[in-house]
């Protein structure tokens, strides 16, 4: 069932928010990447969000904030999404913006194709032609001569790859557990993961005040941008919102010209607009499917 109009343009709003955090987050670790080491950007990421956490919402939920019935699952989930930001992280430092935030993009392909012998679900035609559109748009972007470095497209299909993971865990998740509470276990999990290796990731310069708040900002960008993202979610059918999620290929590649002087070339730009096609098929595929299936119910 579709929610009213203005409930939907709330939440319409709420998403592009999140994916305008999320590519500020890239983006500034990205520029931060060039200084300092990427580990200790990623700890930063998770502690900042952890301590958010903690302070806005731990007085009024307390012990609600860490109920879960499925902990291992909580854990392996958070774990992904860590991954998601290493790799990811990881990749910019060597990549430009647009063509990093596209490759990782390929999630959803490689979703649809653990689909079936993990979740069970049925895949048909439409899916298939998405995922084999979607892979062509990836070795369009990472193909011989495109200027790429191998280290920096690796780890962002390593990126993807977790980033996938991470998205089957939110499936298998969501019907029983407080999307809150699954936010605070990707930081705690994070926050816990990175601080136990710290002494052995902590290095550069001591960051300025200005590099020091640019490096807080990252968990309040992440915090922020997975907070809208859950409230979006919580009011419209995934069905509605999914498509929108390619928006931030868009702005990906705006602020990657604007603030890093870089604009894919012809054949790049053909391979990102690919891979977000096909994740609009997959997208507009599960939705017809859903529907599909309430028909027959």
């Amino acid at each position: 069932m579709t929610p009213p109009t203005p409930v939907l343009a709330r939440s319409v709003l709420l998403l592009l928010g999140a994916l305008l955090l999320f590519v500020l987050l890239d983006s500034t670790a990205k520029h931060l990447a060039q200084t300092y080491p990427v580990p200790m950007l990623v700890w930063s990421r998770y502690s900042v969000h952890f301590l958010l956490m903690v302070i806005f919402l731990a007085p009024s939920m307390r012990l609600r904030l860490i109920s879960t019935t499925r902990p291992t699952r909580q854990v392996a989930r958070a774990l992904c999404l860590l991954g998601t930001t290493f790799f990811g992280m990881a990749a910019l430092s060597r990549m430009p913006l647009a063509e990093t935030t596209a490759i990782v993009f390929a999630a959803p392909l490689i979703v649809t194709l653990l689909a079936r012998p993990l979740l069970g679900e049925q895949i048909g035609v439409m899916r298939w032609v998405a995922v084999i559109v979607g892979f062509v748009g990836v070795l369009l972007i990472a193909r011989p001569g495109s200027g790429l470095v191998a280290e920096g497209i690796a780890l962002a299909l390593g990126g993807a790859m977790s980033y996938a993971l991470y998205q089957i865990l939110t499936r298998q998740l969501t019907p029983t557990e407080n999307p809150v509470t699954m936010l605070f276990y990707t930081a705690l999990i994070g926050t816990v993961a990175m601080t136990l290796a710290l002494p052995w990731i902590w290095g550069g310069p001591i960051p300025g005040l200005k590099d020091a708040l640019l490096v807080a900002s990252l968990g309040i960008y992440g915090g922020s941008g997975h907070f809208l993202l859950i409230r979006a979610f919580r009011d419209a059918p995934a069905s509605v919102l999914s498509p929108i999620l390619y928006v931030q290929l868009i702005w990906a590649m705006l602020i990657g010209w604007l603030f890093f002087g870089h604009i894919p070339d012809e054949i790049a730009l053909l391979g990102i607009l690919t891979i977000g096609s096909a994740g609009v098929m997959i997208a507009i595929d599960s939705r017809r499917g859903r529907a599909s299936g309430r028909l027959k119910t």
